[in-house]
């Protein structure tokens, strides 16, 4: 993740990114990526070079593959 999140942080729209650890689980992870847009995610990053160095980084380590769900802005003030 450190080489990797230079890639992701340099792409237009990116607003931000958490990486927590499980509590009960303590291999498992949540990766929450906060981007300006849908589509500076889905076309940006996506269809970027980058997105494919991300891949070659990061890939190998999912178990099984995440499940990626976009979500709107908090409800609670």
């Amino acid at each position: 993740m450190r080489q990797a999140r230079p890639l992701i942080e340099a792409s237009a729209g990116f607003a931000g990114m958490e990486v927590r650890r499980c509590i009960e689980r303590p291999n498992l992870y949540l990766l929450l990526v906060h981007w300006e847009s849908l589509e500076a995610h889905t076309e940006g990053f996506r269809g970027s070079e980058r997105y494919q160095e991300w891949k070659a980084l990061l890939h190998r380590f999912y178990d099984p593959f995440p499940l990626v769900e976009h979500f709107g802005a908090s409800f609670l003030p």
